[in-house]
């Protein structure tokens, strides 16, 4: 099994990665479109998970005014359980922590009930409440 997280550099890349999100988040979950795609896309920086070759997962982060907002982790039905959530973990991760716009950064991101377990293995705690995104229930979690 050949697994690989690139950054996406291009209109192509881009493109999977949107799919991908469209798949999972507006299509299995039922998320509206207008929801999905916003105003922050160019300036988010953009990752895409290969298995085998094939586009199966995305992920991305942005610069908010409250720290670093990781976010549209998504990986498709057929590729879930094979670690691919976890390398798009690691890659955002490793990625910031180059970044020296990151340096002191909080980093957070709002979980889905089912992906806490994933975000807790790389020290994320909840903070806060449950609330409703998207008519998903989500918990605030931040990096330890």
């Amino acid at each position: 099994m050949s697994l690989l997280v690139e950054k996406v550099t291009g209109k192509a890349g881009m493109d999977l990665a949107l799919n991908i999100r469209h798949t999972v988040f507006v299509i299995e979950q039922g998320v509206n479109p207008e929801d999905e795609y916003d105003q922050f896309e160019d300036e988010a920086t953009h990752f895409l998970a290969s298995l085998n070759g094939k586009a199966v997962g995305t992920a991305r982060y942005r610069f908010t005014p409250y720290g670093i907002k990781l976010e549209r982790f998504a990986v498709l039905k057929e590729a879930r359980g094979r670690g691919v959530g976890q390398a798009l973990v690691s890659a955002v991760l490793r990625d910031l922590m180059v970044n020296e716009k990151a340096i002191g950064k909080v980093r957070y991101l709002h979980a889905q009930l089912s992906a806490i377990p994933l975000y807790a293995k790389f020290g994320f705690k909840k903070v806060g409440e449950m609330f409703e995104e998207c008519e998903i229930q989500h918990y605030k979690m931040e990096l330890a």
